[in-house]
């Protein structure tokens, strides 16, 4: 990335700039989250290190429960769930972290040891955004169409505000339901269901 100070590091979800005295520097992304231990931060695939807000204490509910479904379904299918505290190196170089994600067997094994216990070099099968009240939707739908574009097969961005939900997926238009009950894995995820009640009912 270079030299910190010239990096531009930014807060992506308002519109004032954390003062640069806030951060220690350094020569990259990792040393930069290894000084930082108490910040949730991601880099997107300009080699900004963008700051990511905290969820209230419903959202985080709401993740939870969806991603307790997900586990629940791969205990039986297979495969590899991860809660939003992740982070994968994507193939465009960014390190993003989505709120519930979900990654094949064979694929996750066949990285080496060292890589998973790092930030993974590898792009999730599935994701889920979920919008939190700190959230901008414009962000999200942008995130959702970086992830498509570096390997995702199907993902999800819930909007529990305006009960919403956006689906993403590969050379296909996108999606819009206006608050279903329930959401399905299809090819990408056979015979998961995501119940939505829990989400709409909070």
């Amino acid at each position: 990335m270079g030299n910190a100070s010239n990096q531009f590091v930014r807060e992506e979800h308002e519109s004032y700039s954390i003062p640069p005295m806030t951060f220690r520097v350094a020569e990259s992304f990792e040393e930069f989250v290894a000084l930082n231990p108490d910040l949730r931060v991601e880099q997107n695939r300009n080699g900004e290190i963008v700051i990511v807000s905290p969820a209230g204490s419903e959202s985080a509910s709401r993740n939870v429960e969806i991603s307790f479904q997900l586990q629940r379904w791969s205990k039986s299918y297979g495969g590899k769930t991860f809660d939003s505290s992740v982070l994968f190196t994507l193939p465009d170089g960014s390190k993003r972290g989505p709120d519930v994600s979900w990654i094949e067997m064979e694929r996750w094994e066949a990285l080496s040891k060292e890589d998973r216990e790092a930030f993974a070099p590898i792009c999730p099968a599935f994701v889920i955004e979920l919008r939190s009240r700190s959230d901008r939707l414009t962000d999200l739908q942008q995130k959702m169409l970086d992830y498509v574009a570096n390997g995702v097969q199907l993902g999800w961005l819930i909007d529990p505000y305006k009960r919403q939900v956006y689906i993403y997926r590969q050379n296909r238009e996108l999606e819009s339901l206006a608050e279903p009950s329930a959401l399905l894995g299809e090819d990408a995820l056979p015979g998961f269901v995501l119940d939505l009640s829990p989400i709409w009912a909070t």
